[in-house]
Formats: structure tokens, C-alpha cells, sequence
């Protein structure tokens, strides 16, 4: 982080760990200081020597953050870690209604009701599970655990439909957000994902960096000359949760 050395802040470089919070410093008057530089520690790693200790680490951290090529993690307010915690909020929501979905439909499989994929079918089985069909094909615990993950399933469906609205209204307030918005196939949730969690714009040089940063790329293990190119890397969305 920043140093403070005979009343003054210095400039310093820190490995940030996944999760830690890169905040602007302020000093015990509330002036802003000089920010602290935070580097990646998947790119300081590579600059590690044999074995590892905290001497060894500050080392390669040292030496990595006078590279020129070296990429840091952008400096965030707390207006905009808070924005991206409504993103990451959606996100787990969503990976529980998946979650939700599958079980509901691998266990109603096992008694032969066979359910279409996707949120808005397994919706339709909350009018189903009553009727007399179904009801005298599934034994009575099953009805009532099949009637509790449903209940389940619109309590969620509910959650995600408020925080849509939630990113919908900060969208609108937005002058960056509304902006983005007039570029084709951007909506209300990419654009205040991409106004909360991607770097400045003076970080890339070129489109294809943000692209690359989005993970709209391919994977490259290439080497000795061969082209070994992967499948397109998730590596920002999954960070960004905006999905």
C-alpha cells in the first residue's frame, strides 16, 4: 500500500490477494494521498525465484513492478465496489436459480415427468405440481419437497427480477451507462458492468486489449514457432458476474 515516511506519503507496491479491497488512501485529515500501485500476483509470480518466503516474494514484487509491460489492478472507490457487489449479488442469485433448476428437473426425471430446459418452463410446473395427474404419480414426500424447492425457485425468480430493476434505474442515472447503452446489443446490465468493474479506458491501448480483458479471445499455449490456441477464456466474466 502507501508508506509514510517523515510525515509524507511514498509510492509503494503491494501483491493483491484475491478478494482484497484496493480502496483510494486518505490520510487521518481525509486529503487524498498518492495511490498505491497493486500488482497482479499471477504475473509477480512469475518472477519468483526458487523456493518461497515473504523476503523472496517482496523481491519479485519489486522487480515486477519496474517492468514497463507490467499490468496493474486498477485503483476502485468504495461507490464503486459497492456497485459491483450488486453485480456479483445478481450473479449468485442466478447460479442458485441454475442450481434450483437442475434438481428440480433431474428429480422429477426419476418418477418419468420429463421438463423442458430453461427457467420459464420449470415456472410452469408451480400449476402443474397440484393437478391430479401428478399429484397420484409422485408419493407424498416428493410432492412436498417438489412444492418447497418451487416456492423456492419464485422467491429467487423475484430477487433477480428486483435487482434487474435496481441496475435498470442506476442505468438511466448514469451519463457513462446511458452512453453505452447507445452502442447495439448493450442493455442496462452490460453497461453498468462494464461502467462498475472494467478498468479506466486509458488502460487499453486498442479495442483488442478490451476485448482480450472481456476473454473474447482465445487461450494461446503456443510455443516453438506452433500457433496452440484454446477455447475463448471466461477470464473477465467471471470476475464481473454480469452475465
Amino acid at each position: 500500500c502507501c508508506v509514510r515516511r517523515g510525515g509524507d506519503w511514498k509510492r509503494g507496491t503491494v501483491e493483491r490477494p484475491v478478494g482484497a479491497p484496493v480502496f483510494d488512501p486518505t490520510d487521518e485529515r481525509g486529503e487524498e494521498t498518492e495511490r498505491a500501485t497493486s500488482a497482479s500476483p499471477r504475473l509477480s509470480s512469475t518472477l519468483l525465484k526458487r523456493q518461497k518466503n515473504d523476503a523472496i516474494d517482496a523481491e519479485a514484487i519489486c522487480e515486477a513492478a519496474q517492468r514497463p509491460s507490467m499490468r496493474f489492478v486498477a485503483v476502485k472507490s468504495e461507490e464503486q465496489q459497492a456497485a459491483g457487489l450488486l453485480f456479483r449479488t445478481r450473479d449468485l442469485l442466478v447460479r442458485q436459480r441454475t442450481q434450483l433448476i437442475n434438481a428440480i428437473r433431474g428429480h422429477l426425471t426419476e418418477y418419468g415427468w420429463i421438463a423442458p430446459k430453461g427457467p420459464s418452463h420449470v415456472a410452469m410446473l408451480a400449476d402443474l405440481i397440484d393437478e391430479e395427474e401428478m399429484t397420484s404419480s409422485l408419493p407424498e414426500a416428493a410432492h412436498a419437497m417438489f412444492r418447497v424447492m418451487l416456492d423456492l425457485l419464485a422467491g429467487l425468480n423475484s430477487k433477480i427480477a428486483d435487482l434487474d430493476k435496481e441496475i435498470a434505474r442506476r442505468a438511466r442515472k448514469d451519463e457513462v451507462s446511458r452512453r453505452l447503452m447507445t452502442v447495439p446489443g448493450i442493455g442496462p446490465i452490460s453497461a453498468t458492468a462494464i461502467a462498475a468493474l472494467a478498468p479506466p479506458v486509458e488502460t487499453f491501448a486498442k479495442g483488442r486489449d478490451f476485448a482480450a480483458w472481456l476473454g473474447l479471445t482465445p487461450l494461446q499455449r503456443s510455443t516453438g514457432g506452433k500457433q496452440k490456441l484454446g477455447a475463448t477464456s471466461k477470464w473477465a466474466s467471471a470476475r464481473s458476474g454480469a452475465s
